[in-house]
């Protein structure tokens, strides 16, 4: 199935003016609330069937279910017309479908940490215990990709909420690495968060896990180095976002007990996981080419990892349409537009999250597609330094 649009009709500046457009998607994209009320479902689903594996719906709908509706759907790469944009931008109706998935994110913690303490007459065994875990740290990986949205806004009030969608996962750095940090450097060398061909995903978290934190935090002393102020104050963006959590954990810890602390921790952990794990497939062995005055040339959209597969976009706030992203950062989600310069992934997010956990698989299905993207000469790509000269010797 692909999503059409009206008819549009080319104008003499080369741009297209639609005739009775409307985004057919509107309201599709209310199908994003799903997963942050995930627990609230599992647990009528529990309670009226009595089968526990309902505690495991978020990995079950994001790796299984949502794969298979991408298939079914297919891909859609129709734009909205260039002079509906603006429109589109300023329709306050995207912003409400994204704003809701806070509350019902922290409603979905909440109700976690109640039942992990014995709350609600609901008795799990460890394996509900774990996953609902899951299932609260798949809603904490896609709550990073909704503060993702936002952080990128210029209204103070959306930044602020872009913090507070992070400190679910206590990730705050990221509000300040990803803005300032990875969109300056993507697809360079210097850039902690994206991957080379021939780099392990399990090694890649690392180094972009504490890559990006070190950047984060240079990036905000620098900062407050300017303005005359000590990195050690909560004018700091890494350290306010810090304190939301130790707040957050905090509370939660005194109403519901400190037996919540490792659950917290573990749904925390898998929530930066998915992150990194898809900041793994978003650039993997791209590289913006040095011109000789050591400067790189400009982000284009062949920089980026594409997917227009209709179902994840639709989960994820059109984070697959990455290269139209990068073009324009604080484009909202709604508009974000398929660019054919961008290399396409062979399935949506949702598939190539499980894949990219295989490396074996990943590097079948993803090295040739980064060598036929720069025509065959390997060296024009992104490869992890100590592979290299293997990389150039096997592909010449």
């Amino acid at each position: 199935m692909r999503i059409q649009h009206q008819a549009q009709t080319p104008t003499a500046g080369g741009r297209r003016v639609a005739r009775g457009w409307r985004d057919r998607k509107r309201y599709v994209w209310l199908l994003g609330l799903v997963i942050p009320t995930l627990v609230p479902m599992s647990w009528a689903a529990a309670a009226l069937t009595g089968w526990g594996a309902f505690w495991w719906s978020g990995p079950v709908l994001m790796f299984v279910f949502i794969p298979l509706l991408d298939y079914a759907v297919g891909p859609d790469s129709e734009n909205p017309p260039d002079s509906v944009l603006d429109r589109l931008e300023h329709d306050r109706f995207y912003r409400w479908a994204i704003y809701l998935y806070l509350p019902a994110q922290y409603g979905s913690l909440v109700l976690a940490c109640w039942f992990w303490s014995g709350g609600g007459g609901v008795t799990l065994s460890a394996f509900d215990e774990v996953g609902l875990m899951l299932t609260v740290g798949g809603i904490a990986g896609v709550g990073i990709n909704a503060a993702h949205e936002m952080g990128h806004q210029r209204a103070q009030s959306e930044r602020w909420l872009s913090k507070v969608a992070l400190a679910q996962t206590g990730y705050g750095q990221f509000y300040v690495e990803h803005n300032r940090g990875h969109h300056a450097r993507v697809a360079t060398p210097e850039d902690p968060a994206s991957s080379r061909v021939g780099e392990n995903i399990y090694f890649f978290h690392y180094r972009s896990i504490l890559g990006s934190l070190r950047s984060a935090w240079t990036i905000e002393r620098r900062r407050l180095a300017r303005r005359g102020k000590s990195v050690w104050t909560l004018r700091n963006d890494v350290l306010n976002a810090w304190l939301m959590t130790l707040v957050l954990f905090t509370g939660l810890a005194v109403g519901f007990g400190v037996e919540v602390l490792p659950w917290l921790i573990g749904q925390a952990v898998i929530g930066i996981f998915l992150l990194e794990t898809i900041n793994y497939l978003e650039h993997y062995g791209l590289r913006r080419q040095q011109r000789p005055d050591g400067s790189y040339e400009k982000v284009r959209p062949s920089h980026s990892w594409n997917s227009n597969s209709v179902i994840s976009n639709v989960f994820l706030f059109h984070l697959q349409r990455h290269s139209d992203h990068h073009a324009n950062p604080q484009r909202r989600y709604q508009a974000l537009c398929h660019a054919d310069e961008a290399p396409q992934l062979p399935a949506g997010y949702a598939t190539m999250v499980v894949v990219a956990l295989i490396p074996p698989l990943w590097r079948r299905l993803m090295d040739p597609r980064v060598l036929a993207h720069y025509g065959g000469d390997i060296s024009l790509a992104a490869t992890h330094p100590r592979k290299t000269r293997r990389l150039l010797q096997r592909y010449g």
